[in-house]
């Protein structure tokens, strides 16, 4: 290879890791944007508290559906048409959402399972191209991408304010947001490098080899064990996303006001751990870092409950951020270790994952309620348990 040919591949990593980065953000800026609107949209439709639960579980649905699909359609039509597809499906579905506003639940709800479905499908997407140019550049980067999500996510609360302040109805602030991703994501993605090198030449005569269904990822057990690593680091993310101010509220007696700057601090730290968390990675390696993160992770639940004050228990807030914050991204980098079979893990290991994000909320407030919120956090200590057994499967294979 010539350094030309050097300098172009190496231009071609940069411009894929600049259109991953805005993938990320900008899946993360539109579902932020709807989000921030949903108590508009509770006051506006009508409903109570359950009612309101049961049409977002549309968006479950729309995701449950996609996930295991999603394997076999990037490796039929790569990553980067996927993403561009789904981010105009995600647009679209938002705009049903924003028109559901003045027609009611139903198109509401259509609108909600079509947004999970497009979001779920172009989050594998675009962790197939995370894990490509993580490869190509030879060093971690994937947990600064997830940083990305959480930076878009940022950027919409702030605009959403910013909407609300003015006045701006939310149906007009939404369909802007739908038309702003719709045009601008196919467009960035086009920088995505392929998911997979050119095959080599096969000598005359030698057989040739059959592809593999991406349905066989489900039967692989280091597949499998990378879910299961994923799924316990998501249950720990997602029950702190959901119940970590709530906890503070309830089991410390804390003001509403402490209790949301709570839920802040473990987002500040589970983002700052996304950022410089791939220097990490490349020192010490997966399996014996996140074995240390998990064991953080424990460490930050258990000063959280048992803290007798709140300061304390702000710093449990923070290890337990930090401690949680590489499980996802590194799952799926590993799940991407071989590029042939990346898209079919990556869609397996988001499977078994988004089930700890669905499931873990209602699971942890089942168990406030014959305990309480507070005690019921210490489900995420068992979870890291587990998670220090699986995580040497994260290893990259031999």
């Amino acid at each position: 290879m010539t350094s030309t040919d050097v300098d172009t591949s190496l231009d071609d990593t940069r411009a894929g890791i600049r259109a991953t980065y805005a993938a990320f953000i900008a899946t993360g800026f539109i579902f932020a944007s709807w989000a921030s609107r949903i108590p508009q949209f509770k006051e506006k439709l009508g409903l109570g508290a359950g009612q309101l639960g049961l049409v977002l579980l549309a968006i479950a649905v729309g995701s449950l559906i996609a996930l295991p699909m999603a394997g076999a359609i990037v490796t039929r039509f790569g990553s980067r048409r996927t993403v561009a597809t789904l981010a105009v499906m995600d647009g679209a579905s938002v705009a049903l959402i924003a028109l559901g506003y003045e027609a009611g639940v139903p198109l509401v709800v259509i609108g909600l399972v079509l947004f999970g479905f497009a979001q779920g499908g172009w989050d594998v997407a675009m962790n197939v191209q995370g894990a490509v140019v993580e490869r190509r550049l030879g060093r971690a980067i994937m947990p600064r991408f997830h940083a990305g999500f959480s930076i878009g996510t940022v950027a919409a609360a702030l605009l959403s304010a910013l909407m609300v302040w003015l006045g701006v109805p939310a149906p007009v602030h939404l369909l802007l947001v739908a038309v702003a991703v719709s045009a601008y994501v196919p467009l960035a993605v086009r920088r995505f490098v392929p998911d997979t090198e050119p095959e080599p030449e096969r000598e005359p005569g030698a057989p040739a080899v059959a592809p593999q269904s991406p349905l066989t990822a489900w039967v692989e057990p280091r597949t499998l064990l990378i879910g299961l690593f994923v799924l316990t680091f998501a249950f720990a993310e997602g029950t702190a996303n959901d119940w970590a101010s709530v906890a503070l509220i309830d089991g410390h007696g804390t003001s509403d006001a402490v209790g949301t700057l709570g839920f802040a601090v473990v987002l500040a730290a589970m983002t700052a751990g996304r950022w410089f968390g791939p220097h990490l990675l490349d020192r010490h390696g997966r399996s014996g870092l996140m074995q240390v993160m998990a064991v953080t992770a424990t460490l930050g639940i258990l000063v959280f409950v048992f803290a007798p004050s709140v300061p304390p228990a702000f710093v449990g807030a923070v290890l337990w951020g930090f401690g949680t914050a590489l499980g996802f991204p590194v799952g799926m980098s590993a799940a991407a270790d071989e590029p042939a079979r990346a898209a079919a893990r990556v869609s397996v290991v988001a499977s078994v994952g988004y089930v700890a994000f669905l499931g873990g909320p209602p699971l942890v407030g089942l168990l406030g309620e014959v305990f309480s919120v507070l005690t019921a956090v210490l489900s995420v200590a068992v979870a890291m348990a587990v998670a220090v057994l699986v995580s040497p499967a994260t290893k990259p294979p031999a």
